[in-house]
């Protein structure tokens, strides 16, 4: 007589099985988030998927347990919780060497992470997630290019993944800024964070609702129902590829509605900072940028820019911010930082619905695509300060790569496609030093194995140094190479071209 069948184990609640297919579809994901932040200059790292329970309560407070997965080794004395996200896991490991690394620190991190929450479509309690981040930068001026550069990452990973331009918007807000507002609307300085929460959930709840909690931060109503209306249509939406001038536009617009005149002498060089963003946006050719009041980063840790990936008008691909506190916070000095999270699950369901997830060969082909060079291709200098606004559309250039013309993702081609680039996309870093000596910001291309420098002494006149055999690349008898893609001298392409 045969024993009855036991009855199999389920998985445990919003997890995965990830058999063979699966597998490869996540491993997918996984190389274009690594390939992109490779080429962008990131270097990778990872830490414990566990830490002690303290290090999250220091950062969020008491109530974050009831959010983790959090346990006691039986018979140990020690909380411990599986990690929600990576962001005190990198401060704690900055604190820690930060004498000792470089300004600024480009580090990013793929790796399992956890979240007690009721499961549902692009939200699991297990999940792969994305960590890109800038640690560095003294001035606002560097700042500002660091919050371009993070933005930009996130811009080339959808570019590169096929997603189309028109079909995402990255959506950005300044907390200092809006800070200023709310203090200008009425709110005291005890309730900013509660009115940041508010604002958080302006489109979620009715006005009754809204107003209701408003006045209960100390503020009246009249102004709580100005910032409402322009919180659920911020009126307008500008392309930065087109018009950077149109979000300043728009943020004057929404200040005017609110009806704040001038804000304070101290926002002033905020206003100043957000206006750079919207110009070096525009200049490193980030796809659709629109200034949203309500994107304001629930996180308490947030002090300057945030902003949010949407596609689709709704779907929230990825998110983050300025957090210019944190790395005190842990036991480091004062380090401004700018960084942003993606999780496998959402991207994996947008790839899916737009039909740009390969599969069977065509996955097989793509995962077998030879990796981002973890080596430098090119490392591009301005030959004066006269070229320093030819760096950033070129470096986006070089990293995107050229597709061939008669290339389309909307007349079917796909990203994986062999024949997709004229110029294939190459791992290109800048110099952040504020030296103008060639020779030693060369001496910086060597020291992180450059194989090739591009210095830029013009729109036309752009130079090429093989580092490692002291050669200068030539360029025939039509002079100097072009930063520009549709030249025949683009530099981009005798790079390509030259690289093994």
């Amino acid at each position: 007589m045969s024993r009855p069948q036991a009855a199999p184990i389920a998985a445990p609640k919003g997890t995965r099985d990830l058999y063979p297919d699966e597998h490869l579809r996540q491993a997918y994901i996984c190389k274009l988030w690594r390939d992109t932040a490779v080429r962008h200059g990131f270097e990778e790292i990872n830490g414990p998927t566990f830490e002690m329970l303290e290090l999250y309560k220091k950062k969020s407070g008491e109530g974050i347990v009831s959010e983790l997965f959090s346990f006691r080794r039986q018979g140990g004395d020690d909380d411990y919780a599986l990690r929600p996200e990576f962001t005190p896991t990198l401060a704690r490991m900055y604190a820690a060497k930060a004498a000792s690394l470089p300004s600024p620190t480009k580090w990013f991190s793929i790796g399992p992470y956890f979240r007690a929450e009721k499961p549902q479509r692009g939200r699991l309690r297990e999940f792969l997630q994305w960590n890109v981040d800038i640690l560095g930068g003294d001035t606002p001026e560097e700042q500002t290019r660091h919050d371009v550069e993070s933005i930009g990452v996130v811009d080339s990973l959808l570019r590169g993944g096929g997603v189309p331009v028109d079909d995402v918007a990255t959506q950005l807000n300044h907390r200092g800024v809006f800070q200023q507002i709310l203090s200008k609307l009425g709110i005291p300085p005890g309730s900013m964070e509660s009115a940041f929460a508010l604002a958080d959930r302006a489109a979620k709840i009715n006005s009754e609702t809204f107003i209701g909690n408003w006045m209960d931060l100390g503020a009246e109503r009249e102004p709580g129902e100005r910032l409402r209306r322009v919180l659920l249509d911020p009126h307008g939406v500008a392309d930065a590829r087109d018009r950077a001038q149109g979000l300043w536009l728009q943020f004057r617009s929404i200040a005017d509605r609110l009806g704040i005149g001038e804000l304070s002498a101290d926002a002033a060089a905020t206003e100043r900072t957000l206006r750079a963003l919207f110009e070096q946006l525009a200049r490193a050719d980030v796809g659709h940028v629109q200034l949203v009041p309500s994107i304001v980063r629930g996180l308490a840790y947030y002090t300057g820019t945030v902003f949010e990936v949407i596609a689709e008008g709704e779907r929230a691909i990825a998110g983050g911010g300025r957090y210019d506190n944190l790395i005190e916070l842990f036991g480091g000095p004062p380090t401004p930082a700018v960084g942003f999270g993606m999780g496998d699950v959402v991207l994996g369901l947008l790839l899916d619905d737009k039909g740009l997830m390969p599969q069977g060969k065509d996955l097989l082909d793509a995962l077998s695509q030879p990796a981002a060079s973890l080596r430098p291709d090119a490392f591009v200098i301005a030959g004066s300060e006269d070229e320093d606004a030819l760096v950033e559309p070129l470096l986006a250039n070089l990293r995107r790569g050229i597709e061939h013309d008669g290339f389309s993702i909307q007349g079917g081609g796909k990203p994986w496609a062999a024949d997709r680039y004229a110029v294939r996309p190459v791992h290109a870093r800048r110099t952040y030093k504020t030296t103008r000596n060639l020779k030693k910001l060369l001496s910086d291309a060597e020291k992180q194995h450059a194989r090739y420098a591009i210095v830029l002494h013009g729109e036309d006149k752009v130079q090429v140094k093989n580092l490692d055999t002291r050669e200068e690349l030539a360029h025939d008898e039509r002079g100097d190479f072009s930063v520009r893609p549709e030249s025949d001298a683009y530099v981009g392409a005798a790079l390509a071209h030259a690289l093994p």
